[in-house]
């Protein structure tokens, strides 16, 4: 049995280091609701909130929505498309913006299990428009999620994850970023469950969202149209970014 403490303690370990080395940890916070229409076909719709330093100098946020469908037993496919909005350090949502979008993206999921862990893949692409120009965005991310702490009422208290997504365009310098998180998700219910985590990124030229060490904190709700209908769209396992 995985220890929940020992977890918990490393989590809060890397992201006080990382505060420690540049001072500069902020907060990345969301909120996710998912609701699954049929087993194989769930709509989502989420908001974040991010700022440079610990819930100080508030810098971007986004709102965006989709749905994505099973097509296969391990196939996940869908589409969404939000509002993006970045604006200048120094203070909180600080004018003129650095950067306004909005974004479509399909996407798709592939997963597997090695016993209980499960390991996805995730390719995205984003069709982005400002008001001054339109740009591709091309994303890959690999992950691994581990269930464990059975309540006894059908599923896992805990879930941790890792993931690492690599981001590319078709200009030059082709590579934009990359980012690694570290999440472990406490379900309180079948439909609630809290998410803490840190997430380190590295950006290469880019404008877009700006940062690198961040805390996380998430609220997930996941409904449906009756109340057994069992999650069993990646979104409740590893989570949006």
């Amino acid at each position: 049995m995985i220890n929940i403490g020992l977890i918990a303690v490393c989590l809060c370990s890397l992201a006080l280091q990382a505060k420690g080395q540049n001072e500069t940890l902020g907060s990345w916070n969301t909120i996710n609701i998912r609701y699954a229409y049929t087993p194989q076909l769930s709509f989502f719709a989420e908001a974040q909130l991010r700022s440079l330093r610990f819930y100080d100098h508030f810098h971007y946020h986004e709102y965006k929505g989709g749905f994505t469908c099973k097509v296969y037993p391990n196939v996940y496919a869908g589409m969404g498309g939000g509002q993006y909005d970045t604006y200048r350090e120094g203070g909180d949502f600080v004018r003129p913006k650095n950067n306004s979008e909005i974004r479509l993206w399909p996407h798709l999921s592939l997963t597997q299990y090695i016993g209980n862990l499960k390991i996805e893949q995730r390719y995205r692409m984003e069709m982005r428009f400002s008001a001054n120009s339109y740009r591709n965005r091309f994303r890959y991310r690999l992950g691994a999620a581990y269930p464990f702490g059975d309540d006894k009422k059908g599923y896992p208290l805990y879930l941790f994850s890792v993931t690492n997504e690599l981001f590319f365009t078709n200009r030059e310098p082709y590579f934009e970023r990359n980012r690694l998180a570290f999440t472990l998700n406490r379900r309180f219910s079948p439909q609630v469950s809290l998410q803490v985590g840190y997430l380190h990124q590295f950006d290469y030229r880019i404008n877009d969202e700006t940062g690198v060490d961040f805390l996380q904190i998430g609220l997930f709700i996941e409904l449906s149209r009756k109340a057994t209908t069992k999650s069993t769209t990646t979104e409740s396992e590893i989570k949006e970014n």
